[in-house]
């Protein structure tokens, strides 16, 4: 368990990282502004708080790591367009 974990854990770093480009590219696209409005946006749609309404935010992150490694950028950022963005922008609409 202690090395299967250790690798979840390192695909789960990356996840979070391939996660945290792909939001600042929707937000650049979506043309909200530097500012409060970006930086809360980001925080919350890469937050645990947010990937929680998915299921446990470290196998959402790892998935998606999973993915970067074995089919690369596009892939990770179409799973996560697919899988995490409806919930997050049906979240937005449900705040306003």
């Amino acid at each position: 368990m202690g090395r299967e974990f250790g690798q979840q854990r390192d695909l789960a770093w990356l996840g979070d990282a391939v996660l945290a480009l792909y939001v600042r590219q929707w937000l650049l696209s979506q043309g909200i502004p530097m500012g409060p409005q970006r930086h809360e946006q980001f925080t919350h749609f890469t937050s645990n708080q947010f990937l929680s309404g998915l299921g446990e935010p470290t196998l959402i992150e790892a998935t998606i790591g999973r993915i970067y490694q074995e089919q690369g950028l596009e892939a990770a950022f179409a799973h996560i367009q697919t899988h995490l963005l409806p919930l997050y922008v049906r979240q937005r609409q449900n705040r306003t």
